[in-house]
């Protein structure tokens, strides 16, 4: 189910909880990754684009374009990964949550 972009943080929370959904998911993926066995090439790719989007998410609301390259390149260290693939659609669902980026 997919959230109205506009949508307020949870009463009692001045936390958006787009943002609090992005960070759960992350740390989802981050586990997930950190528990797979399997060593290939983009991992490392994966892992710091990870980290980064788990630091934009302690900062507040993060900077869509960049959320969405983040998630391009995680999307392309492990998409093939099919055991990673609940974990990455559960990234993507929570990036989506923010939008569009404005148009230039």
């Amino acid at each position: 189910m997919l959230r109205s972009v506009e949508q307020k943080a949870v009463t009692g929370s001045d936390e958006d909880p787009r943002v609090v959904g992005l960070r759960s998911a992350v740390s989802r993926l981050r586990r997930e990754l950190a528990a797979h066995p399997a060593e290939f090439s983009d991992r490392d790719i994966a892992e710091d684009e990870l980290a980064a989007l788990n630091a934009m998410t302690a900062g507040g609301a993060p900077e869509i374009p960049r959320l969405r390259r983040s998630l391009l390149l995680i999307a392309g260290a492990i998409g093939s990964v099919s055991a990673l693939a609940q974990g990455l659609a559960d990234v993507r669902t929570a990036v989506e949550l923010f939008g569009e980026p404005p148009r230039r």
